[in-house]
């Protein structure tokens, strides 16, 4: 399996990230989320990996998570995904994929975790 790479060009905590995986010869398929969002199954998949929750994995500083109210308890488990793949700004970053795990690159640690 290729690593994968959720990827924000603008995010220097995502660059960093990428820049990790060059460093270490990592052969890495960049995806930049916010032109291409992951479909629903693959966003599951992230979160089974992250063993995280939807909201856990959400950008709640952003405008777009105030204003659809993703705040709201009431909202289920299939209501945040898709509110994050109609608006993948909201998906926290960078997702890095491989064979060992998945990790947020946030700290970049994490990362270097699943790379051993």
């Amino acid at each position: 399996m290729t690593t994968k790479i959720y990827h924000n060009p603008r995010c220097s905590k995502s660059r960093q990230t990428l820049q990790l995986l060059n460093d270490k010869g990592v052969d890495t398929e960049i995806i930049e989320y916010l032109q291409t969002p992951p479909d629903f199954e693959t966003l599951e998949n992230i979160l089974q990996g992250l063993n995280m929750e939807p909201r856990e994995l959400m950008r709640k500083g952003q405008d777009e998570y105030k204003a659809l109210k993703l705040d709201d308890e009431s909202l289920s488990r299939d209501d945040l995904i898709k509110a994050m793949i109609e608006n993948p700004i909201l998906i926290e970053r960078p997702i890095v994929i491989t064979n060992n795990g998945i990790a947020i690159g946030r700290p970049i640690e994490n990362v270097e975790e699943i790379l051993s």
